[in-house]
């Protein structure tokens, strides 16, 4: 793995092109979540300086742009009022701290080589989680877009109090903030091109509050002071270690998932394949230098690496140019950001949410599937009102689960126990005639696909049903994969049948099958010669025993599985 991202300098115009573009764009957005996130302007600009350089040098994605986004900048909403709700004193620098833990999260998923697991999310989860953070974002800028404080409580406290946000309402700054709406929802395609509506808006919207609201007391950003962050000290309150570890899981898993999946479009637009882990560990690095300095956390922004893209971006030269531009705001330019209303930041904030929601899917979902569709409104439900992780989890839970169901009866219909000629599956007519003449004798297993955990019932219920036989044959020739769950299953019916004197044949395990049977020992309860790999020769030696047996065939008791059920025990189902 190569330290530095892909950085060449054949293409430096169209690069340099690239980042003033994505700079121009992201100085507005930084402004809007820094304020919305409760850490100020300041702290909104510092996470797009540092987030997107290091992401840029250390990266895996040559033309991904990181800065603060929607999605990351809820969470730190709730990570700091929480943390300044139980600590006044220390709450900031604690919240703060917590963005470091975020970014050593993501560095460590990203020497772990997790990457490619991370955006392994059912898009239904996907699709909720992100519909709930852009109806978060939308409920939080109610307050300052109608010229108030935000009031305490989050989502649930600002609903509460909307009647008394409405008897308040500030109607100079409504009015700015649906002008900033107006523009970047009307703003036509042809000029969005040529001018970012969003630094349109910053600045139309700004000049107009000072020539048409000169003497009204507007609520505006103020003083950001110049020069570089103070350095912010990690800091830790016994009382919250546990709740800022969990918000560092949730902040630094929510990165990685927003940063991959901006991966994958730009992927999609330059025709470059990413590196997944080296991209989490540029990601770390940001967010770890961000908290450091004072800095919101940022991700991959979808806006920003497109914009990249289009402006000429194709290496990593673009993302370090945008990095610099917006530091020389930060160091030099920062006062003359002072007059913006804080009406035209929440009115981008609000657009922004408005946008994360998804729409498309919102509207077809249960046209889908209905079960999808309850998961995705289970999942904006819990995101928006009770808790992100809470959301996230029981949204992969029971999406896996109902995946497994389905995965489970697909597979248990591959699961056959054939004793005569006229069962359900491909026979060569040769194999016909030989089941045939053993009369009922023969029991052949045959099993087809992947055998996960759930197929471990079918397997015993199978094997359950049939009364007798001389003969077991356990076709694997076409299991790819066995589970632990269904090879103790397999485990049981042979042990069964040697302890009943029953002759047993193994036919066709091979690869990972055939390690998981020797692993548990089964071919050690067999003759070498039972272990073959050709279907006919099994039939042809199992139809020699059933002729050369004498005497009747004692029944086959049923079979008695652990915990008295006819499938294995609980703590069994792992390593699937």
């Amino acid at each position: 793995m190569q330290l530095l991202n892909h950085i060449h300098f054949r293409n430096v115009r169209g690069d340099i092109f690239g980042g003033m573009t994505a700079a121009i764009i992201a100085l507005p957005m930084a402004l809007a979540f820094g304020v919305a996130s409760g850490a100020g302007p300041a702290a909104g600009l510092y996470g797009a300086v540092l987030v997107g350089f290091f992401a840029a040098l250390f990266g895996g994605t040559p033309t991904l742009i990181s800065e603060p986004t929607g999605p990351m900048t809820v969470v730190m909403t709730a990570v700091i009022a929480n943390l300044t709700a139980a600590n006044d004193e220390n709450g900031m620098a604690m919240a703060f701290t917590v963005v470091m833990m975020a970014g050593i999260v993501q560095i460590i998923f990203g020497f772990l080589r997790l990457g490619k697991y991370v955006t392994l999310m059912p898009y239904t989860v996907i699709s909720g989680f992100m519909s709930g953070i852009g109806i978060i974002l939308v409920v939080l800028q109610i307050g300052p877009f109608l010229g108030q404080a935000p009031p305490r409580g989050g989502v649930i406290g600002t609903i509460q109090n909307i009647p008394s946000l409405l008897t308040n309402i500030n109607l100079s700054e409504t009015i700015l903030g649906l002008i900033t709406v107006a523009i970047l929802v009307l703003m036509p395609g042809k000029l969005k091109r040529l001018v970012p509506p969003q630094l349109l808006a910053l600045v139309a919207v700004t000049i107009f509050s000072l020539i048409a609201f000169p003497d009204i007391d507007i609520r505006r950003i103020g003083e950001i002071p110049t020069g570089l962050p103070s350095l912010q000290v990690p800091t830790f309150s016994a009382g919250q270690i546990q709740t800022m570890f969990i918000d560092s899981l949730v902040l630094g898993m929510l990165g990685c998932i927003d940063a991959l999946l901006t991966s994958v479009i730009s992927d999609s637009l330059t025709r470059y394949q990413h590196d997944s882990d080296k991209e989490l560990i540029g990601q770390g690095l940001g967010n770890l230098a961000s908290g450091l300095f004072g800095g919101i956390p940022g991700a991959g922004a979808t806006m920003g690496t497109v914009v990249n893209i289009q402006a000429g971006g194709r290496t990593a030269l673009s993302g370090l140019t945008r990095a610099i531009i917006l530091l020389v705001v930060v160091l030099w330019a920062a006062p003359l950001t002072q007059s913006i209303p804080m009406a035209v930041l929440a009115g981008i904030a609000l657009k922004v949410g408005v946008d994360i929601i998804d729409w498309g899917f919102l509207k077809r979902a249960h046209k889908v599937s209905v079960k999808a569709a309850l998961i995705m409104y289970g999942v904006i439900g819990l995101t928006v009102f009770v808790d992100l992780i809470m959301a996230v989890g029981l949204g992969l839970f029971v999406a896996n689960i109902l995946t497994i169901q389905r995965l489970t009866d697909l597979r248990s219909k591959d699961v056959k126990a054939i004793t005569d000629a006229d069962d359900n599956i491909v026979l060569s007519p040769d194999e016909k005639a030989l089941l045939k003449q053993a009369n009922g004798r023969i029991l052949l297993f045959h099993l087809s696909g992947p055998m996960i955990f759930g197929v471990s019932k079918a397997i015993a219920r199978e094997h359950a049903v049939i009364g007798s036989y001389d003969v077991l044959i356990l076709d694997l020739s076409d299991v790819p994969l066995l589970g632990v769950t269904s090879s103790l299953a397999l485990e049981n019916a042979v042990k069964e049948a040697v302890d009943l004197g029953r002759h047993v044949f193994i036919v066709g395990a091979s690869g990972q099958c055939k390690q998981r049977l020797q692993k548990l020992g089964v071919f050690e309860m067999l003759s070498p010669d039972n272990l073959v790999m050709d279907r006919m020769q099994a039939l042809q030696t199992a139809v020699a025993m059933v002729r050369s047996s004498t005497g009747p065939i004692p029944e086959v008791a049923e079979v008695n599985y652990p915990h008295g059920s006819s499938i294995l025990p609980d703590d069994l189902t792992i390593n699937n």
